[in-house]
C-alpha cells in the first residue's frame, strides 16, 4: 500500500473534520506526553541497571542448603501397594 502526500492530506483534513481542532490538539498534547514519559522510564530503567550493575555483590550463605526427605513417586508409590 503506498501512500502519497495526497492520501496523507485527505486522511488528515477527514480526521480534522471528524474530531475538531481542539479534541485533535489535546490528543496530540496527551500523546507527547506519554511519549515522554516513556521516554523518560527508560532512561530511568537503564541507569538503575548501571547502578545496579556496578554495585551489585552476590551473598553468600556459610551454612549448608537444607535438606528435604525424599518423596515417592506415584510409581514407587504403586509398586509398593500404597497410593501417593
Amino acid at each position: 500500500m503506498d501512500f502519497d502526500f495526497k492520501t496523507l492530506l485527505v486522511i488528515l483534513v477527514v480526521v480534522l473534520i471528524i474530531f475538531g481542532g481542539k479534541k485533535l490538539r489535546s490528543i496530540g498534547d496527551d500523546l507527547g506526553h506519554a511519549v515522554r514519559g516513556f521516554k523518560k522510564a527508560m532512561n530511568e530503567g537503564e541507569k538503575d541497571e548501571t547502578d545496579a550493575a556496578a554495585g551489585s555483590r552476590q551473598i553468600r550463605s556459610e551454612g549448608t542448603d537444607a535438606e528435604f526427605s525424599e518423596t515417592k513417586t506415584s510409581s514407587q508409590a504403586s509398586k509398593t501397594g500404597r497410593d501417593a
